[in-house]
C-alpha cells in the first residue's frame, strides 16, 4: 500500500533555469511543463502538484490578479495543487543582494512582499494550501568572504525584515542551501545565518539532496567538509547524520534530487552544484536512502513536510521534453514517499 503523504510535486523552473540568452537553449513554456507533469504516470499514480518560479516568461512577479487566477484554474483543471513559490530576490530582478546597501536590501524585501501577494491570491483561490516562499542571499561566497561576520549580520537583518513581511501574510521563508550563495555556502555558514536571523518559526531552510551533498564535500568551504575523497559508506552515513541533525530542525522545504559530485563555475568561490537525472549512472546518492535522513527522525516520519518536490535544473531540453524523463522521476518520488512518508 502506497503512502498518501507527503504530496509529490514537480518544479516548473527546470524549464527556465539556464535557458534563454546567448548560446542557451530556449525556455520551455509553463503550459508545456504543466502538461509533462500532469501526464506523468506510474501504475496509475500521478504527481499531486507543482512548485512555481515567479519569473518571466512563466509568471511575472507583477501578474494581475485575474491572470494569476486563470493560471490557477489551469493548474487545478489538471488535478494539481500549487506548493512553494520561488521569489525573484536576485540583482537584475525585483530583488537585490541581501548583504548589499540599504537600497539593495529594501529591494530584496520588496521581492518577498510581491511573492506574498501572489501566495495570498493562490491561497484564496484554493489551489494552494501548503508550501513556503523560497529565498537565498542573492550574493556569492566570494563577496561574503570579504567580511564574513559583517555580511552574515547584514543577511540576517535582511532575512528578518523579509520574515516579518512573510509572517504578516501567514507565510514562511525557506533559504535554499546551495554552495553558490554567500552566507549559505556551507552547512555551518547556513546555521550561522539562520541562528543570527533568529526567526525559527518563520525563516528556515530548504534542503535539496543534490546541493546538500556538496555541503558534505566542503566545496567553497573546505573547513566545513565532513567527507574526503574515497569515503566509505559508513563515513557517508556519519556525515549525513551530522549535517541533517543540525539542519533538520530548521528545514521547511525539501527537494528530491540527484548529484554526480561535480560542480561548474569558475574561480575559487562561485562554483555551483549539478543536478542529475533520477537514473543517472554517475549519481552519487541512493536517492531513497538519502531522503530518509531529512524525512525521518528517530526512525519515524517527521511529518514536517506536507509536500516534497523534485528539482532537476540544467537538463537539456531534449531530456526535459521527453515524457519518460518525468515518469522515471515520478517513480523515484513514489519510492521516497513509500519509504519515508505516511498514510
Amino acid at each position: 500500500m502506497s503512502n498518501a503523504s507527503p504530496k509529490l510535486h514537480n518544479a516548473m523552473w527546470p524549464g527556465l533555469v539556464g535557458k534563454g540568452g546567448e548560446g542557451a537553449e530556449p525556455p520551455i513554456e509553463f503550459d508545456k511543463m504543466l502538461e509533462l507533469t500532469a501526464n506523468a504516470d506510474v501504475n496509475g499514480q500521478k504527481f499531486d502538484g507543482i512548485d512555481f518560479f515567479l519569473f518571466d516568461p512563466h509568471i511575472n512577479i507583477d501578474i494581475s490578479e485575474d491572470d494569476l487566477k486563470a493560471m490557477a484554474d489551469k493548474v487545478a483543471a489538471k488535478n494539481l495543487a500549487v506548493g512553494s513559490l520561488v521569489a525573484p530576490v536576485w540583482p537584475g530582478t525585483v530583488g537585490d543582494s541581501a548583504m548589499g546597501d540599504d537600497e539593495a536590501r529594501k529591494k530584496f524585501v520588496l521581492a518577498v512582499e510581491k511573492a506574498c501577494r501572489i501566495a495570498k491570491i493562490l491561497n484564496e483561490h484554493g489551489v494552494r494550501k501548503y508550501g513556503v516562499i523560497r529565498i537565498d542571499s542573492a550574493d556569492n561566497p566570494e563577496n561574503w568572504s570579504a567580511d564574513p561576520v559583517g555580511n552574515t549580520k547584514k543577511i540576517a537583518e535582511t532575512f528578518r525584515e523579509a520574515g516579518k513581511v512573510a509572517a504578516d501574510h501567514g507565510e514562511k521563508l525557506a533559504a535554499e542551501g546551495e554552495i553558490c550563495w554567500g552566507g549559505m555556502h556551507s552547512w555551518k555558514a547556513m546555521i550561522d545565518t539562520l541562528e543570527a536571523t533568529g526567526m525559527p518559526d518563520v525563516v528556515g531552510f530548504q534542503a535539496d539532496l543534490a546541493h546538500t551533498y556538496l555541503y558534505l564535500l566542503g566545496y567553497n568551504a573546505p573547513e566545513a567538509a565532513l567527507l574526503k575523497d574515497g569515503y566509505s559508506e559508513e563515513e557517508l552515513d556519519a556525515a549525513y547524520t551530522t549535517m541533517t541533525d543540525a539542519l533538520r530542525p530548521w528545514t521547511f522545504d525539501f527537494h528530491v534530487a540527484q548529484n554526480d559530485g561535480t560542480v561548474h563555475g569558475s574561480g575559487s568561490h562561485d562554483k555551483t552544484g549539478r543536478h542529475c537525472p533520477a537514473d543517472d549512472p554517475n549519481g552519487k546518492l541512493d536517492i531513497v536512502k538519502a531522503s530518509g535522513y531529512w524525512l525521518k527522525e528517530n526512525g519515524q516520519a517527521t511529518k514536517r513536510f506536507q509536500h516534497i518536490c523534485w528539482d532537476g535544473c540544467m537538463f537539456p531540453n531534449e531530456m526535459l521534453l521527453n515524457q519518460d524523463t518525468w515518469n522515471t522521476i515520478l517513480g523515484k518520488m513514489i519510492e521516497v514517499r513509500d519509504a519515508h512518508g505516511w498514510s
